[in-house]
């Protein structure tokens, strides 16, 4: 059982959050507290002069308010948004923050992961705690 485990959210289509989360109450120890996080990676240069001005604080709150509402029957649960490189930034933040587990959704890979790798893939490589992958 583990005492602080991390939940990586990804609200593409192929992720399934909703069983990561189940993985991770069922792996968490009594007392322990479950972070659901989501890493908004920065939107190209060349796209941003087409987004409107408050694209990013508007989609920072939506995003919050979704966390919120699927961490609400978690005990001691807790919701994170940051930005970066979603790999790179959830080992980061699991190290900064003395993670002991990290259940992280992957979709099924393609020949696409084998050139440029997947967040699910380079969090199991670099992370320095437990990873439980969920397909």
């Amino acid at each position: 059982m583990y005492a602080n485990i991390l939940v990586p959210v990804s609200f593409d289509s192929d992720r399934d959050a909703g069983g990561a989360i189940d993985v991770a109450r069922t792996l968490c120890k009594e007392g322990g507290k479950i972070t659901l996080i989501h890493v908004m990676e920065s939107v190209p240069s060349y796209a941003i002069s087409y987004m409107p001005t408050d694209f990013a604080a508007e989609t920072r709150l939506a995003i919050e308010a979704e966390l919120a509402t699927m961490g609400a029957e978690l005990p001691d649960a807790e919701a994170v948004v940051i930005e970066g490189h979603s790999g790179r930034s959830i080992v980061e933040w699991a190290d900064r923050n003395e993670i002991d587990c990290i259940v992280i959704a992957s979709h099924r890979p393609g020949m696409q992961d084998l050139l440029l790798g997947s967040t699910a893939a380079q969090v199991v490589r670099h992370a320095k705690c437990a990873v439980h992958v969920l397909r």
